[in-house]
């Protein structure tokens, strides 16, 4: 495995941990890193992949043909690691190395401050501001004896270029690692300014206890609401083939439906008395319910009948 990446310093802010104390902490942004170069004890001597981090404007002709298809990457840095050939160049190394409790080695280049004094630089006292010392009062004072030894010792705290310098950070608490978004917060500050470079490496201890570790898989988040998404390629062919797994079940249900809907349609145009059919000849069922009302009482009959009998008598008479 590899033990480290590089990151990018973004900012400080305070955050609460699991036991609710408010820590103050440091937000990187780690990775994506990408192998640029595997180095191995056979060929170079020793084991090690290069890491390739940011993006440049521009690069000269050398560069691009040792980079070739990786892309204009800005910083090339080498870490350790423990096989060599379980890495292959191209591929991608972020945060996701990173779990909560680790501890890490950040090592970044600190702000520069210019030329600057004693105070300021070793925190000295300066001279008194009393009793006629009206000009050493950020004075370094004695640098050293006379006859003996008679001259100035190596590493004498004077004044001088102060900061723009390597320094490293160690043991620092990982408190929070969002693979999804490239982000890592480690408790305490980090050398440098903001969009600094730094290189975070394992602790000699984590460094034995994640080489134990399962590789983690990474996890995308959604994007926030109102921020639109560019479907990928690969997203667009999945979308289409699950569009055409979809449509095949509807039409078989469609298939179906029509296949139901038909023996219904027939029995209804059964029931249906054809054009130019009397209804006389509907089903019995039907003229037995609703009788003609153009049927005579027969009691009606009888009387008309008798009625007509009579004034054919009369008239005879």
């Amino acid at each position: 495995m590899i033990d480290g990446v590089l990151g990018r310093k973004l900012g400080m802010v305070q955050v609460f941990d699991p036991e609710g104390r408010m820590r103050g902490a440091t937000v990187i942004e780690a990775g994506p890193c990408l192998i640029t170069q595997i180095k191995t004890s056979d060929r170079d001597g020793y084991d090690a992949v290069q890491l390739g981090f940011g993006s440049a404007k521009r690069r000269n002709k050398p560069m691009r043909g040792h980079l070739k298809q990786q892309g204009d990457l800005r910083y090339l840095r080498e870490f350790n690691v423990d096989e060599p050939s379980e890495h292959a160049i191209g591929e991608r190394v972020g945060v996701e190395i990173f779990e909560p409790g680790d501890k890490v080695n950040v090592t970044g280049t600190s702000k520069g401050r210019g030329f600057a004094g004693v105070v300021k630089r070793y925190h000295f006292a300066g001279g008194p501001k009393t009793h006629g010392q009206s000009d050493r009062h950020r004075a370094r004072g004695s640098i050293g004896a006379g006859n003996t030894p008679g001259r100035v010792f190596k590493g004498m705290r004077m004044a001088g270029h102060m900061g723009d310098e390597q320094v490293t950070v160690r043991r620092l608490e990982v408190l929070q690692s969002d693979p999804a978004r490239g982000l890592l917060i480690v408790a305490g500050s980090v050398p440098g300014p903001k969009d600094g470079l730094l290189k975070i490496r394992y602790d000699a201890n984590t460094l034995e206890v994640a080489r134990t570790r399962e590789p983690k898989q990474i996890e995308e988040t959604p994007p926030p609401a109102g921020e639109e998404v560019t479907p990928t390629a690969e997203a667009e062919e999945t979308a289409e083939a699950g569009e055409e797994t979809t449509a095949a079940p509807e039409a078989n249900a469609d298939s179906a439906e029509s296949a139901e809907d038909a023996p219904q349609a027939s029995a209804d145009n059964e029931e249906q008395p054809a054009e130019g059919q009397s209804s006389d000849d509907a089903s019995p069922g039907e003229s037995d319910e609703e009788p003609s009302q153009d049927t005579d009482n027969p009691v009606d009959d009888a009387d008309s009948d008798d009625a007509d009998s009579d004034e054919s008598g009369e008239e005879k008479s």
